[in-house]
């Protein structure tokens, strides 16, 4: 998803994932977000490969110095420092969406230094809410789905309970 975002602030982004028809949806959720005041966090360093493989060449660049041709597959480590420093004044954190492609081990660190914060943080009382099928994928990965406050594979539905609308499943319980 951040790579939607980078380049609808004008970013270069190699061969990196893009919803092209998201772009003016991007720049209107941060637009929004900056009338309103709100800090828009998206990283400052990425790791980007040659191609989408587990055995792909690799290096950190800034989200500046994205080559052409190459593609966005985790954070970066200054990225995870700043989220990891966010995260601790928090308390509560949904999280919805690994931070990379995690099921390629060159390409985990970013997700699974995240989620080893949100379990540290879980025993001094911080809710940690893991949200959606590749979220819970990844902490159990990490082996740490144990330390989670709440995991569910239900992350569209999570998120669209957040937004206040209505899930089928509930409203059928409530007018039963």
């Amino acid at each position: 998803m951040i790579f939607s975002f980078l380049k609808a602030k004008g970013y270069e982004v190699g061969s990196s994932l893009v919803e092209e028809d998201k772009l003016d949806l991007a720049r209107q959720l941060m637009e929004s977000a900056k009338s309103r005041g709100i800090e828009f966090y998206l990283p400052k360093d990425v790791v980007v490969a040659d191609k989408f493989a587990a055995d792909a060449e690799s290096k950190v660049v800034s989200i500046e110095e994205i080559p052409s041709g190459w593609m966005g597959l985790d954070i970066g480590p200054e990225s995870v420092k700043e989220i990891n420093s966010l995260l601790s004044d928090c308390k509560t954190i949904i999280w919805n969406g690994p931070m990379g492609v995690f099921e390629f081990d060159k390409f985990a660190a970013g997700t699974l230094q995240v989620a080893q914060v949100l379990a540290s943080l879980t025993p001094k009382g911080v809710a940690t809410i893991i949200g959606g099928g590749d979220s819970v994928a990844a902490v159990e990965k990490a082996g740490l789905a144990d330390k989670m406050s709440h995991i569910s594979t239900g992350g569209g539905a999570s998120l669209e309970l957040l937004e206040g609308r209505a899930l089928p499943g509930v409203a059928c319980l409530d007018s039963a």
